[in-house]
């Protein structure tokens, strides 16, 4: 266990440095057009990180090992994802897969 004296200034800092990078992006470049190069990467920030929630959920996720209905479904709305190019029908697709599949297993 982390003791008290610890914890709470890692968690002030790590606060602090959230913020800043926040504000550096919504704070100081609200008002200002940015320049293609870096307007290009930021377009796959939010597709990029979804992936990198799931990913450790899907292969480390279960003390007894890896659950094969989670890979199934992930591979499904991976193949989902890149075939229709939407991210939401994506989620739809992996969750009924594993809901569902999962009801009946």
């Amino acid at each position: 266990m982390i003791s008290p004296d610890i914890i709470w200034p890692v968690i002030f800092i790590l606060g602090i440095g959230s913020f800043t990078l926040r504000f550096a992006f919504l704070g100081l470049l609200a008002n200002r057009d940015l320049p293609n190069w870096l307007l290009k990467p930021l377009r796959y920030t939010a597709v990029s990180i979804l992936p990198a929630m799931v990913a450790p959920i899907v292969l480390w996720g279960h003390e007894d090992g890896i659950d094969t209905l989670q890979i199934i479904a992930a591979l499904a709305a991976l193949a989902t994802g890149m075939a229709t190019r939407n991210v939401l029908v994506a989620l739809i697709v992996g969750a009924a897969l594993y809901w569902g599949v999962g009801y009946w297993v």
